[in-house]
C-alpha cells in the first residue's frame, strides 16, 4: 500500500495550485493532440496565452476550454481577446477552470467581460512516496495491468459500459476513452476479475505529479474492490517513477470525493469554470 507521505507537510499555496493545475493542463492537451492524430478532420488544436493552455476538442468536447488561467502569467483585456477569439472562430463556447488560487484581478476581468460560474470541481492531492507495501487485496481474483497498444478499444468499451446507464452518453464515452489510450505517453490501466475487463483507470504524470482519471467500472463489477486495486496500482507505478504528489478531481460531495478521502485524498481547493454568457460573446474584437 502507498502511505502518506509525513515530511514534509505539503500545503494547499500557489506552489501547489501551480503543479496541479499544469498537470491537468498537460494531460487536456496531450488529449487534444491525439485528437488531431486520430481525427485530423476534427480540427483540434491548442494555444497558449500567458501561461494559459486553450484546448479546443470539439464543440461539445468537456476538454474544450482553458486551463491555468490567472496562475502563470498576467492576463488582462488583450489576453482574454486572443483566447475568446481562438473559440469563437471554431464556434465553440468559452469555458475557464479558474483556481481561487489565480491572480484576484481575475474576478472583476471575467465579471466585467459577462462570465458566470457554471461548475465546481474539488482538486485533491495526497502526497506519496517511494517506500511502501502492496495494498490487502480486497479480492485475490482481481489482476490489474497496464493494457497494450493493440488493445485500446477494448479498454475503451470497457470504460464505456461503466456509463451503460446513460445511454445518451455512450457514444461520446468510447470515443473519448479511445482518444485518451492514445494519448502520447499514455498509461490506460485496466482491472480483470478472472481475466475478464471489469474496470479502468487511467494515470498521467507531469513533473512528479501523478494525475488519476478515467476510472469506470462495468455494472456487474462493481463492489468487488476492482477501483481500489485500479488505484493501489496507479499509486505504486507512479511512486516508481519518483512522483511525490496523486492528484484527482470530483465533484464536491460526491460519493467519488468520498472515496478519494478514504483514501487519504485531501481537498486542495475547490475550482470554479467560468462560461462566458452569450449575451456578452460579442464584448471582444
Amino acid at each position: 500500500m502507498i502511505v502518506t507521505s509525513e515530511e514534509p507537510f505539503i500545503f494547499s499555496d500557489l506552489t501547489l495550485a501551480r503543479r496541479l493545475e499544469r498537470t491537468e493542463a498537460q494531460s487536456n492537451r496531450e488529449f487534444v493532440e491525439a485528437r488531431a492524430t486520430i481525427f485530423p478532420e476534427s480540427g483540434a488544436r491548442w494555444i497558449e496565452v500567458a501561461g494559459v493552455y486553450a484546448m479546443y476538442d470539439g464543440i461539445k468536447s468537456p476538454a474544450t476550454q482553458t486551463f491555468g488561467l490567472g496562475m502563470f502569467g498576467t492576463i488582462g483585456a488583450q489576453e482574454m481577446n486572443t483566447i475568446e477569439r481562438f473559440f469563437r472562430e471554431r464556434g465553440a463556447e468559452v469555458f475557464h477552470e479558474v483556481s481561487p488560487l489565480a491572480d484576484l484581478a481575475l474576478l472583476p476581468l471575467l465579471n466585467e467581460r459577462g462570465y458566470e460560474p457554471v461548475e465546481f470541481t474539488s482538486v485533491m492531492f495526497r502526497p506519496i512516496r517511494r517506500e511502501h507495501d502492496r495494498a490487502a487485496q480486497s479480492n485475490e481474483r482481481i489482476r490489474v495491468r497496464l493494457v497494450g497498444d493493440d488493445e485500446h478499444e477494448m479498454w475503451a468499451r470497457t470504460a464505456e459500459k461503466g456509463w451503460s446507464e446513460f445511454t445518451e452518453y455512450a457514444d461520446l464515452m468510447f470515443e473519448l476513452s479511445l482518444v485518451g489510450a492514445k494519448r502520447a505517453d499514455a498509461l490506460s490501466f485496466l482491472a480483470e476479475l478472472d481475466d475478464e475487463p471489469i474496470a479502468t483507470g487511467a494515470l498521467s504524470i507531469c513533473d512528479g505529479v501523478a494525475l488519476l482519471a478515467g476510472a469506470s467500472t462495468v455494472p456487474e463489477g462493481r463492489k468487488r474492490g476492482a477501483q481500489a486495486a485500479l488505484l493501489d496500482s496507479r499509486l505504486r507505478f507512479a511512486a516508481e517513477r519518483g512522483c511525490d504528489i496523486a492528484m484527482m478531481c470530483a465533484l464536491p460531495g460526491s460519493s467519488s470525493q468520498r472515496n478519494a478521502e478514504r483514501q487519504g485524498f485531501r481537498i486542495a481547493y475547490t475550482r470554479v469554470k467560468w462560461r462566458l454568457a452569450e449575451r456578452a460573446e460579442g464584448f471582444s474584437g
